[in-house]
């Protein structure tokens, strides 16, 4: 995946994340970041990766947001491996 796909996926990822409240308290939760935050870094790479970390850390996070956004249940990892910080884990 091209890193411009990855950004706009993860843009995507952050929108849907904020329209639901208990997902946006989750997120802005575990990362320490504020709302005023997230407008002001939703270009940094850092930030798009800590969306998209936030959204695979749950099966029902990214089936929830492929089903919603219309993306492939493996289009999440893959953004995430095209960003800065971002390779593909090891499972096994």
């Amino acid at each position: 995946m091209r890193r411009e796909l990855a950004e706009t996926l993860a843009l995507q990822a952050l929108a849907w994340i904020a329209g639901q409240d208990d997902l946006l308290a989750a997120f802005l939760d575990r990362t320490g970041a504020a709302p005023r935050d997230l407008a002001a870094g939703a270009a940094e790479p850092s930030v798009l990766g800590a969306v998209l970390d936030f959204l695979l850390a749950e099966d029902a996070l990214v089936t929830g947001f492929c089903d919603a956004c219309g993306f492939a249940y493996t289009d999440p990892l893959q953004a995430r491996a095209a960003l800065p910080g971002g390779p593909a884990p090891h499972w096994t």
